[in-house]
């Protein structure tokens, strides 16, 4: 193959990459997983279960085939792969769930007006549904539970991941700022049988948090408590964790956060920054997880952004905190832990 053909190969595949998202968001969106299960399914069969023609059904098993979403053990027969069968609902690491939120409508469309998001620097999202996603998430609860099932799929494979690589040996208490339904909160607690923590959110990100830490058997180690990250946040602990929250807002907002973190953390605690770690110059992506595309994806949806260490740097020294540690978590993670200390 000569070079031309292999650059006409590679720009083929990321043209048609939408259309490709397009046939596994279907597949999300007709439960084919749960449909196809754990054996050998017949196509003619499984087209009449979805008043389908078997034809036009086999087109579309054999598009997620070349997708290795599915394998086609004989003509007409199909099997979910290791891949597929991760859009199963009883799937112990399920992502169907966030499978269905990022190729919902309101997650795809802010992309056609991503030029728009350059020159603006605000969050198509609100072009197109005429509010910040939060408030919209807010005023739609099937897509607010969707998104909030998406974001504990997330972090379920991350938080047993953290729990093991970070020390949480010298501390007696934790508080994670934004931790929703207390995933991680109850993954380190229970690594950590010296340790007891808090879960600060807002009344509704915190919703299922209760449940959860009962469930864990928790309940006597672990409070949840509410408010706005914006205005304060809860005094008394040793460390405070904040994931995957600074990369929706903008450095403005960003530092108001940091603010609030550092008027907790008091003169010796620590902040352990969970997030996105740009590297300075792009470089190769072995798990396949692409930053800078969700870095755009942040600018689409909420006008926020991916970070470097530099970024992070300027951020926390503006909050009046200067960055100790870096350690990147394994690669299929995507995500470093930085810790901060008072300036």
């Amino acid at each position: 193959m000569t070079d031309l053909s292999k650059a006409r190969g590679t720009l083929m595949r990321r043209l048609f990459g939408s259309r490709a998202t397009e046939v596994v968001a279907l597949m999300a969106r007709m439960d084919l997983a749960d449909a196809i299960g754990d054996g050998v399914a017949d196509a003619e069969v499984l087209a009449r279960s979805y008043d389908l023609a078997p034809d036009r059904l086999h087109r579309l098993l054999r598009a997620l085939t070349s997708l290795g979403m599915c394998a086609e053990s004989a003509p007409g027969k199909f099997t979910l792969t290791e891949a597929g069968a991760l859009l199963r609902q009883d799937h112990p690491e399920s992502m169907y769930d966030f499978a269905r939120f990022h190729t919902a409508p309101e997650t795809l469309r802010p992309w056609t007006s991503l030029e728009r998001s350059l020159y603006t620097g605000r969050a198509a999202f609100e072009e197109h549904f005429g509010q910040p996603l939060y408030d919209h998430l807010a005023d739609h609860p099937e897509l607010s539970a969707r998104f909030a099932a998406a974001m504990s799929e997330e972090s379920r494979t991350t938080a047993e991941t953290i729990a093991e690589h970070y020390d949480f040996g010298p501390f007696r208490t934790v508080t994670d700022i934004g931790g929703g339904d207390g995933t991680l909160i109850t993954a380190i607690l229970r690594r950590n049988p010296g340790l007891h923590g808090t879960v600060f959110d807002t009344a509704e990100g915190v919703a299922q948090a209760a449940d959860r830490v009962r469930a864990a058997g928790l309940g006597d180690r672990c409070v949840i408590t509410t408010g706005d990250f914006f205005t304060a946040v809860p005094a008394g602990s040793d460390l405070y964790l904040i994931k995957s929250t600074l990369h929706n807002w903008d450095d403005e907002h960003a530092v108001r956060i940091l603010r609030s973190c550092r008027a907790a953390l008091g003169e010796h605690g620590r902040l352990l920054i969970i997030d996105v770690l740009l590297p300075e110059r792009v470089g190769p992506d072995p798990a396949g997880l692409n930053p800078y595309i969700k870095d755009l994806q942040m600018l689409v949806l909420v006008g926020g952004q991916e970070r470097t260490l530099a970024d992070f740097d300027r951020l926390t020294a503006a909050a009046g905190l200067a960055i100790g540690s870096v350690v990147a978590l394994p690669a299929h993670v995507g995500l470093s832990l930085i810790e901060a200390r008072p300036a």
